[in-house]
């Protein structure tokens, strides 16, 4: 049963009685005052509430009380519940016509704060699945097999994880992440879960087509969720380092450079850092790596002279020591590269 609870309810009589010239007060499922204009009422059983609990009318009081004061007394009803009662002191005939509209009210203010408690409970609950999905080991138990249907999801099936960055937050462009299911890590970041599916493409097709700055990364079909996002995430890095024309990449295509990523070959990584700062000079590299050392070709895509791109990529080599025209020298870049977003 939903109950209120006094902060809620204090809340709601401060809001209220700046638009209503009477005191307010608001009592729970047991009759007593939890929130009111009076302060020092709060705590008391208020009478009038209880018969308008039990009865589930407005009930009215004509004259002041030791325990109650005069006015109208309103059960606040929740979906067939009657979660508590809302009181206007002051003389029936004057607080009459502002009983409805306040009942009214609140009970939209508590639905409302109820539904948003409610998305709030349920995402956490969801990310706390999630988590849970990431960091498991070996055979799903029972329990965790039976939240995840919750969800829709079968940890029976092999999945594939796609991990997107870049999403944009309009309802119309992320309505494809719900065909699967799929769980929000932030703002523009989401991992679907793609269930006994051997080929994401035209999935992936569509998720491109309908956000035009979107990423996309792709893991194994996999029986393991936790080993497809370190797939993907991995992967997703790769394409992050190397910015390649593609805004997908699968995992089975980037194994390598996952792989190189992570490989310790130096012991310090200190070169490729130094041209965070000299974003033309990161672009020209990358270019550079993605059109396979041609200089027209690299010359053609950067819209740049041939002999702009030789001054750039010599400052490339004055910068970090390496000469990104040497195959070898330009593999060793390459690996920093890589290892700046692994």
């Amino acid at each position: 049963m939903f109950q209120l609870s006094g902060k809620q309810a204090q809340e709601i009589v401060d809001k209220m009685m700046m638009d209503i010239p009477y005191n307010i007060n608001i009592m729970n499922h047991e009759g007593i005052i939890i929130g009111s204009g009076n302060k020092a009422r709060i705590g008391t059983v208020h009478q009038g509430a209880i018969e308008a609990l039990s009865t589930g009318q407005m009930v009215e009081v004509m004259e002041d009380g030791l325990y109650e004061k005069k006015g109208t007394n309103e059960p606040i009803v929740i979906g067939n519940t009657r979660v508590g009662v809302i009181g206007i002191s002051g003389s029936p005939e004057e607080v009459r016509p502002f009983c409805n509209i306040v009942r009214t009210t609140v009970s939209l203010l508590i639905e409302q704060r109820h539904t948003l408690e409610h998305l709030a409970n349920e995402a956490n609950r969801k990310k706390a699945l999630l988590e849970m999905l990431l960091a498991h080991q070996g055979a799903y138990s029972q329990k965790l097999r039976k939240e995840a249907a919750l969800y829709q999801i079968d940890l029976l099936l092999r999945t594939t994880v796609l991990y997107l960055t870049h999403v944009r937050p309009e309802p119309d462009e992320t309505k494809l992440l719900f065909t699967h299911p799929s769980f929000q890590l932030d703002e523009d970041t989401w991992v679907m879960l793609v269930q006994n599916r051997p080929d994401c493409s035209r999935l992936i097709d569509e998720l491109l087509h309908s956000q035009p700055q979107l990423l996309v990364a792709s893991s194994h079909l996999e029986a393991s969720i936790a080993e497809g996002y370190r797939q993907a995430k991995a992967s997703l890095g790769v394409l992050l380092a190397l910015r390649p024309a593609a805004r997908s990449i699968r995992y089975e295509d980037a194994e390598f450079l996952v792989k190189l990523s992570h490989a310790r070959l130096v012991d310090k990584l200190s070169t490729v850092i130094k041209l965070e700062d000299t974003a033309d000079l990161l672009e020209t590299l990358r270019s550079f790596i993605n059109h396979n050392c041609s200089v027209s070709q690299t010359a053609e895509h950067l819209n740049i002279h041939r002999n702009t791109l030789q001054y750039r990529l010599k400052r490339i080599e004055s910068i970090t020591g390496k000469d990104p025209r040497d195959l070898l020298q330009l593999f060793e870049l390459t690996h920093e590269l890589l290892a700046l977003y692994k």
